[in-house]
């Protein structure tokens, strides 16, 4: 039997059985009476206004809607009986006057999911469920429905029935504009995830994880002097600086592209503006997340000041040269980067490992990209900072250091970190305390040609080689690239 048919058969019985259940009145109080109760008039002569939600807003919607119609002492919140079959009634048929429309559905427990808030905070939320208050003195009834995709339900709707129309526009007048203005992801840091129902169908979850905000210290990234300060400059000095620069007609949109081989550190650097951001709403995305480029867009336009970053950007942003067809998610990126008004607090903060193939359209061009940050493979300096930061209280020597550092030429700051925890695994085996011998023996191991894929793996290149250069993007008249080297 073909599975539509034999779920509609199934459904049919269900409403089948529950209607003659009722007939016999034990279905208890039908919605429809209760509503019209409410309204004092018969629902049937109002329209139904519907108003889709975003899925990542439905939380917000639902604590903006319950200070509304906590306004009103008499408010309360009905669910929806009758089964599986209520998920596929709207407002208007759950009010209809016929013989079965008079008995069911019925009032019953409302459906609630719980939503995160925060890293580890949850909040109950209305799944399904009927809101009766008064909202200016009117009788109001809102249903909200979250998303359902088991009941081919993929956008979270409220559909609101009430005796005033203009009571229904201001009421929706004031969600949007508070919708604005409030939500639980202000001044957060979330990660957005690939959603599993296909494009512009988001899971229940929104497809949504809220992480703790790193804390990098300055001391703890290691690049070429003056890197660091440029680069927080542009990210997070705009914004501190965002009322002078409205006043006189300058844009706070800014675009940030960190490129550079596998582990030089653009991923910690991001880590390290995310922390030092506070404050700041933080949307981060990569893979095939980076779908959700528009929705985040609109998001991040809501809740400023906020940083969007798109990780491994080259990805889905290839050069458009390199194939006869581009990539639709690389359009998105673009619109998403145009779109915005320039008075938005908004920083985009991108990264690569192949500038070279990047799409120019991308990173030659102002108000998507402004600073372009080289961070090569670490120097001498560097490399001696990073045994030091990842020894530190080890009792490793100075000179030990610089032996080690000048040993690990041509590889990355993971190698280093790598460096020094199989010096403490040598001293374990030994039963002793980490000391030079430990940190010299474990170079040798480590740069050894044995040795040649760990190194490989970790972001190396052979000893006294340079990995290829990439080529950086040229940028246009008045931009300058930085190059670290």
């Amino acid at each position: 039997m073909d599975e539509a048919l034999g779920r509609f058969i199934s459904d049919f019985g269900e409403l089948v059985r529950l209607s003659a259940e009722n007939a016999r009145g034990g279905a208890g109080t039908a919605i429809r009476d209760i509503v019209r109760k409410h309204l004092d008039a018969d629902p049937g002569e109002f329209p139904v206004v519907i108003e889709p939600i975003q899925q990542l807003r439905l939380v917000d919607t639902d604590v903006v809607l319950d200070e509304i119609a906590g306004r009103d002492p008499s408010a309360r919140v009905l669910g929806v009986g009758g089964g599986q079959m209520r998920m596929h009634a709207d407002l208007r048929s759950m009010l209809d006057p016929s013989p079965v429309g008079r008995s069911f559905p019925a009032v019953a427990q409302p459906d609630y999911s719980n939503a995160s808030v925060g890293p580890s905070r949850q909040r109950r939320t209305l799944q399904f469920g009927l809101r009766l208050f008064r909202y200016d003195g009117t009788p109001v009834a809102v249903l909200q429905r979250g998303a359902s995709p088991n009941d081919q339900r993929f956008v979270p709707q409220l559909e609101v029935i009430a005796t005033d129309e203009d009571a229904v526009s201001r009421l929706f007048a004031e969600l949007r504009g508070r919708l604005e203005r409030e939500s639980v992801f202000k001044g957060q840091v979330v990660l957005l995830s690939e959603t599993g129902f296909g494009p512009g169908r988001a899971p229940a979850s929104g497809g949504i994880t809220f992480v703790d905000r790193p804390h990098v210290a300055d001391a703890e990234v290691i690049l070429a002097p003056g890197v660091l300060p440029r680069i927080r400059e542009h990210a997070l000095g705009v914004g501190r600086h965002a009322a002078a620069l409205s006043a006189r007609g300058q844009h706070l949109k800014r675009g940030l592209l960190l490129y550079g081989p596998p582990g030089t550190g653009k991923t910690h650097t991001v880590r390290h503006l995310i922390g030092a951001s506070e404050g700041a709403t933080v949307l981060m995305m990569s893979g095939r997340s980076l779908a959700r480029i528009s929705e985040a867009a609109q998001m991040a336009r809501a809740l400023t000041p906020s940083i969007v970053v798109l990780e491994d950007v080259d990805l889905v942003a290839e050069d458009r040269s390199f194939g006869p067809m581009p990539q639709p998610l690389l359009f998105e990126i673009l619109d998403a980067l145009d779109g915005l008004d320039g008075d938005a607090d908004i920083a985009f903060v991108l990264t690569t490992n192949r500038v070279d193939v990047l799409e120019r359209a991308l990173s030659q061009r102002p108000g998507r990209v402004d600073l372009a940050v080289e961070l090569p493979l670490p120097g001498l300096d560097e490399r001696r900072a990073l045994l030091a930061l990842y020894g530190g209280g080890l009792g490793f020597s100075d000179v030990a250091l610089e032996r080690a550092a000048g040993r690990i030429e041509g590889t990355t700051a993971s190698l280093a970190k790598e460096l020094v925890r199989r010096a403490v695994l040598g001293a374990a085996e030994d039963g002793s305390e980490p000391e030079d011998r430990h940190l010299d023996a474990a170079a040798a191991a480590l740069m050894a040609e044995s040795e040649a894929l760990t190194r490989t793996l970790l972001g190396g290149h052979p000893a006294g080689t340079r990995p290829p250069r990439p080529t950086s993007p040229t940028p246009p008249a008045g931009r300058t690239a930085f190059p670290t080297s």
